[in-house]
């Protein structure tokens, strides 16, 4: 009897932690699948600027100057070299007004192609969608929410699943012949189980860049004296930089360096065969998640495959090489957060990594349908249909247990904890109603 009961109680936790994660999944799944690709909707976005001719090509040093007169009180922020030969190169740029970027496309004659606001490509658009739902910081919080309920949902998932002696059919693939509901429930299962360790590591690495789980992290490498050099992805509060050192960069321009240096740094970053993109940024000018480099060239790959990135500076003087960085010379903690987030995005290894990546985000969206097709079935009217309170008391110390760890280590799954603790205890006996719909019988009767 107290086996059926657990087995009730994890039931009931992983109904309505499927019932608020539903939605949010089949939108999570669906972007991040779509922005696995992002290198090839990049390239295609950027179709017309390539095999572009090359007769007559002037230097980098005139592509920097064209932009700048069309766009007078523009800061130059940096300038992407060419993937292929015949591309055009794209230079970043701030505009006057101080808030708004610019992505300019100039052809090697140094002719503007286009000039685009970067948060309007497919892949920007995409990836708010995934990080915050397009409504920023509350967004933010939400998409990290449904990641820490989707961990209780598969966890208890796993639990439900577990073999309790029955044969392999039903539990590693779904039965076929025994109607339409033993298929849906094992279609379930089965997915569920196999699609299960790749969605928790997805969840696992999203982690660090959330808003409260990345700020905590953030904090605690802090405190404990394990950060070494500027933290390279965004997480909490700890949004791009996006800081200029004015001071460095007029220095730079007032002695003429910018427009005489770029061409050289250019042909210098050239030579590195870095992988794309390359950027070259002058002195002073923007890092996304730390300070500026004051009076040095910055050379640097932003590939998604973040074990392959190297950075390099130059003296704005001599030309010389200053400082070389890789990704060996980063934190171990780092390193590890780093190979997350290029598996996260589907980069560490290529097509298989793009694949798996799209196989995790199906699977999920079967489950989600699946899940939300047997709840239809089974639903009586009128109510929630939730899985109904085991009839009598049981132990569950060693649920408490684990859901105490999970509180500690997912601080926006304790806060809703304690808001759930909070409903039942004070609203849930005044609206007797509500506790009849959702299937609950509240915790402190009135």
């Amino acid at each position: 009897m107290e086996k059926v009961t657990i087995y009730r109680t994890i039931w009931r936790w992983h109904f309505y932690a499927s019932l608020f994660v539903m939605p949010l999944i089949l939108i999570l799944s669906t972007t991040g699948a779509i922005y696995l690709f992002k290198p090839q909707l990049d390239r295609w976005e950027e179709r017309a600027f390539s095999n572009l001719s090359t007769d007559r090509s002037v230097s980098p040093n005139v592509q920097l100057a064209a932009v700048i007169a069309a766009n007078p009180g523009a800061q130059f922020q940096s300038y992407r070299l060419p993937d292929r030969k015949g591309d055009a190169a794209v230079i970043h740029i701030g505009l006057a007004d101080g808030r708004s970027m610019r992505d300019v496309y100039v052809s090697p004659q140094g002719k503007i192609l286009a000039n685009v606001d970067p948060e309007s490509r497919i892949s920007a658009t995409v990836s708010r969608i995934h990080g915050s739902l397009l409504i920023g910081k509350i967004g933010d919080w939400i998409v990290e929410l449904a990641a820490c309920w989707a961990i209780v949902m598969i966890l208890t998932g796993l639990y439900m699943w577990w073999p309790r002696g029955q044969r392999l059919e039903g539990v590693l693939w779904p039965r076929l012949g025994k109607g339409n509901r033993v298929f849906l429930r094992d279609l379930h299962a089965v997915i569920g189980f196999w699609v299960s360790g790749l969605a928790l590591v997805l969840l696992a690495t999203g982690l660090p860049w959330a808003s409260v789980w990345g700020d905590a992290f953030r904090i605690a490498r802090t405190e404990l004296g394990l950060v070494h050099g500027a933290q390279d992805w965004k997480s909490g509060s700890g949004a791009p930089h996006e800081a200029h050192d004015h001071d460095a960069m007029m220095r730079m321009q007032s002695s003429g360096v910018s427009l005489v240096g770029l061409a050289d740094i250019v042909a210098k970053a050239e030579a590195e065969k870095l992988p794309h993109p390359v950027l070259v940024k002058p002195p002073g000018a923007p890092e996304r998640f730390g300070p500026p480099t004051p009076m040095a060239w910055t050379v640097k790959s932003e590939a998604q495959n973040r074990p392959l990135n190297r950075q390099i500076t130059f003296d704005i003087a001599t030309g010389k090489e200053m400082s070389r960085t890789g990704f060996a010379d980063k934190h171990m903690i780092d390193r590890a957060v780093n190979y997350g987030i290029a598996w996260h995005e589907g980069q560490l290894f290529g097509w298989f990594n793009q694949f798996v990546g799209v196989v995790t985000a199906l699977g999920l969206i079967t489950l989600v349908i699946s899940g939300f097709l047997m709840w239809r079935r089974r639903k009586p009217e009128n109510v929630l249909g939730a899985p109904s309170m085991p009839s009598v008391p049981h132990k569950m110390r060693g649920v408490a247990i684990i859901i105490g760890i999970m509180a500690l280590l997912l601080p926006l799954l304790a806060l809703s904890l304690l808001a759930l603790w909070v409903f039942d205890r004070f609203l849930l006996p005044r609206v007797p109603a509500l506790a009849a719909w959702l299937g609950v019988k509240p915790a402190y009767p009135a």
